[in-house]
This record gives structure tokens, C-alpha cells and sequence, in this order.
């Protein structure tokens, strides 16, 4: 059986050549995606993202990296380029965020779905735990805060699939996490129970005759 090469405009998920049918399709919707933004042609690019976001091979970073440039190209004209965010460094993300956060609540920013997104997207990339970080959880604050602009996203603009997206990567990150941390309250209680049991320091009762 003679093995078919199959080549890729753009790179995406990992850099090994794709061993399934499956994995083809969706290296070529990567392509349809790219080629789609460079074309403007935001419509096309939108559904093929849509279907991208849905598959597990699709992880959140390359999801946030992606549902960030679709936003860039459906950016009408009233964004300013200032607000765009650029993807450089943590660092410079969070002073990004801050600068949209100054902006949102005035008019007429505050109306604008793409940028309570864009401050939605920058929300849930610093949530994250840095890298070398010992603690692996999202911060809770942040995430609530991606939350709430994307809902307010999808409010302003319900086809809106980037917030759409996002907000249910954000539901099943928040029910992960409460569940990991339940997991970890049980564990210790029973790690508590075992040495109460194995203490052999307690007075023993004393037995009473009848």
C-alpha cells in the first residue's frame, strides 16, 4: 500500500506529517483559515474556525491564537489600531488588557463586541499559570474576568463564535478545576483520618463495670 504525501500551506498542531484521515482534514481547514484571513474573506475563515475549535486536536493555545487574528480581521473600521492587541509578551498583553479595561466603559468603545472579546481573550491567556509556575490552576479572578466580557461580547453580538467559543473552553476549565480541587479537599481529609486512626497517643477509655 503506497503511503500519499500531503502538503500544507501553513503549519499547525504539530509538525509531523498527519497519519489519519482525520488529521488531513484538519491541517487542510487550517489552510482554508489562513488563507481565508489573508484573502479577507472573514466569512469563509469563520467556519472553518468554527470547526477547528471543536476538535480536540485543536488545543486552547492554538484556539486563542487563532480566535485572536479571526478578530483582527472582522476589527471594523471604528477599532483603533492602538487597541488591537499584539501578541509579544506576557507583559505586554497585560499592559494591552489594562489599556482596553481604561477604554471599555466610555462610549462609544463600550459597545464594541470585538473589543470586550479581544479583552475577553487577553483575560483568559493571563489566567493561565506562567510556566514556571509550581502552581498549574487559572486564576480565578481573571477567568471570571474573560467570562464577563465575553458574555457581554456575545451579548452585543450573538453570532459572535469566537466568544461563543470561549465561553465554553472558559465552562469547562472552571467545572476542571473545581473538580481537581475537591478531589484534593477529599484527599487531604482522608490523609487526616488515617493519622487520627494511627495515633496511639489518645487516653484510652476506661471500661466501666456493670
Amino acid at each position: 500500500m503506497h503511503s500519499v504525501d500531503h502538503s500544507f500551506v501553513f503549519a499547525s498542531l504539530e509538525s509531523k506529517a498527519p497519519s489519519t484521515a482525520r488529521k488531513v482534514h484538519i491541517h487542510r481547514l487550517n489552510d482554508i483559515f489562513h488563507l481565508s484571513l489573508q484573502r479577507q474573506d472573514s466569512q469563509r475563515a469563520s467556519r472553518a474556525w468554527a470547526i477547528l475549535a471543536r476538535c480536540k486536536e485543536f488545543d486552547w493555545m492554538s484556539m486563542w491564537m487563532s480566535g485572536l487574528l479571526l478578530l483582527r480581521g472582522d476589527s471594523p473600521n471604528d477599532v483603533p489600531p492602538r487597541l488591537e492587541p499584539n501578541i509579544q509578551s506576557r507583559v505586554f498583553l497585560a499592559e494591552a488588557l489594562d489599556q482596553l479595561e481604561l477604554y471599555l466603559p466610555a462610549f462609544p468603545y463600550q459597545d464594541n463586541p470585538i473589543l470586550h472579546a479581544y479583552a475577553g481573550l487577553l483575560s483568559l491567556y493571563l489566567a493561565q499559570p506562567s510556566p514556571d509556575s509550581a502552581n498549574r490552576t487559572f486564576d480565578p479572578v481573571l477567568l471570571r474576568d474573560a467570562q464577563t466580557h465575553l458574555d457581554q461580547a456575545k451579548r452585543l453580538d450573538p453570532e459572535n463564535l469566537v466568544a461563543s467559543a470561549f465561553l465554553a473552553k472558559i465552562t469547562l476549565l472552571d467545572a476542571a478545576q473545581k473538580f481537581a480541587s475537591s478531589s484534593h479537599t477529599l484527599a487531604e481529609s482522608d490523609d487526616e483520618i488515617e493519622m487520627e486512626e494511627g495515633d496511639t497517643n489518645f487516653p484510652k477509655a476506661k471500661r466501666t463495670r456493670i
